[in-house]
């Protein structure tokens, strides 16, 4: 008996058209080479169907928890050569309103201040370290943060638990 030297694969079949494996005769539009799909018995169906109600739930829920988004509404833009990037220190003036009434809870131009800080570090709300980013001096937006973006589930001052601002 003569040991071959490689085993190769399975060859494709001859290009018939046909979607049956030539050597068992069963449908398969998968490559040859590859193991046929799991068989479609009843008890593989109903671990399929478990499957699909552990797994949708958890897809919905993900998906849920990635769709809020600050929203960006540019009134003003520059060109320049060089625009924000995390870690730059920068001087913005803003008002800060309730997207449920329109209230106004907090304004830097009543002070005649512009706050200072470092954009991306944390010192202020995620929704400002994010929609502050790759600005030119002189721009203007006007940003729609969600919680999640923002004060989250906790009332802060004047603004109540869940706001979007």
């Amino acid at each position: 008996m003569q040991v071959p030297k490689k085993i190769s694969p399975r060859a494709p079949p001859e290009s018939s058209g046909s979607l049956r494996d030539p050597e068992t005769n069963h449908l398969s539009p998968h490559n040859p080479r590859l193991p046929h799909p799991i068989p479609h018995t009843p008890d593989n169906i109903l671990a399929i169907m478990r499957l699909q109600t552990i797994l949708l739930p958890l897809v919905s829920l993900a998906t849920l928890a990635t769709a809020a988004e600050v929203t960006t509404e540019y009134t003003l833009t520059n060109t320049c050569t060089r625009k924000t990037q995390r870690g730059d220190s920068i001087e913005v003036h803003y008002r800060g309103t309730l997207e449920s009434d329109g209230s106004v809870f907090d304004t830097s131009y009543k002070r005649g201040q512009p706050l200072s800080f470092t954009v991306g570090k944390g010192m202020v709300i995620k929704g400002w370290d994010e929609g502050l980013l790759d600005m030119c001096i002189g721009d203007k937006r006007k940003l729609t943060i969600p919680p999640e973006f923002g004060y989250g589930q906790r009332a802060m001052g004047s603004i109540p638990a869940g706001s979007t601002l």
